[in-house]
């Protein structure tokens, strides 16, 4: 039986209202994205297939968001109806998109640091890193929910709590 990794977030809200509060800021900030994507003139790269067109780039960056924002829908749904198996998606993809994140970050400002904008590479990796460690504090208490729940489904919502020593 696993454990969780926290016991409350941030240390005064309960893991429920934590993972609750992180799927509404991640359809937020995915919806933010969206809007941004489409009307703010920047110039979207990938790291590996860089030959693509901008518009196919931006429809590939909206679909990911509204892939999040429906799969961030379905964790809420899992808190709220206390299953962990509509948790589960979310649980795989943060822990993909986290390290999807630190390699982005890392990637961005080698480039920056390259093309001699030191500044910016450096504000890129303060910004990037710190970005970083709140998704993961994030990603670990909607997973330490998901525990807390997959525990109390594996041995029955209102039994007792197992003896340990």
């Amino acid at each position: 039986m696993a454990q969780p990794l926290v016991n409350s977030c941030c240390r005064c809200y309960s893991l429920r209202s934590g993972s609750i509060a992180t799927g509404l800021l991640g359809i937020l900030l995915s919806i933010i994205s969206i809007i941004l994507i489409f009307t703010v003139r920047i110039d979207f790269k990938t790291i590996l297939m860089d030959w693509l067109p901008q518009n196919v780039v931006k429809i590939i960056y909206a679909l990911n968001l509204v892939m999040t924002i429906l799969i961030s829908l379905l964790m809420i749904m899992g808190v709220m109806k206390k299953n962990h198996f509509f948790m589960m998606p979310w649980v795989v993809l943060g822990l993909m998109l986290a390290i999807g994140l630190l390699i982005s970050v890392i990637y961005n400002a080698v480039v920056y640091f390259i093309d001699g904008y030191v500044l910016g590479g450096s504000l890129w990796l303060v910004i990037g890193l710190l970005s970083v460690v709140i998704y993961v504090y994030l990603w670990i208490v909607v997973y330490s929910y998901f525990v807390t729940l997959k525990n109390e489904n594996d041995r029955g919502r209102y039994s007792k709590q197992p003896y340990r020593r």
